[in-house]
């Protein structure tokens, strides 16, 4: 068996969460409020959870962890329009996105612990 490069590894995870990316964001986005990016952020939340608590072996962590996951999620956008939406005066929604991203992502969390624990 060839010994992949973790970098490779990585890589290759980024590359298949980024389009996924792209793709929830483009199905599910609206102009008013920033739905694409709460939702890849908590479901990406849920499913890094999932792979961790599974335990899966290192490689496959590296890939659906830090790759796939880590490109799928996005704090630096989540940041932005939290920023963009308080700036612009919409301090409800800017307040609404920072709470839904937070507690979505740690509902995800608790709930991927739930799946793990009877799947695992």
């Amino acid at each position: 068996m060839v010994a992949l490069d973790p970098a490779h590894i990585v890589g290759t995870g980024g590359a298949v969460g980024a389009l996924l990316r792209a793709i929830v964001s483009s199905r599910v986005d609206v102009e008013e409020f920033p739905v694409g990016t709460l939702a890849v952020n908590v479901l990406g939340s849920f499913f890094l959870g999932l792979f961790t608590f599974l335990s899966l072996d290192q490689s496959a962590l590296l890939f659906l962890g830090t790759g796939a996951c880590g490109s799928f999620t996005t704090f630096s956008s989540f940041s932005f329009d939290t920023v963009r939406l308080w700036e612009t005066g919409d301090r409800l929604r800017a307040a609404v996105n920072a709470a839904g991203n937070l507690a979505g992502a740690g509902v995800a969390l608790g709930l991927a612990w739930g799946v793990a624990a009877l799947i695992g």
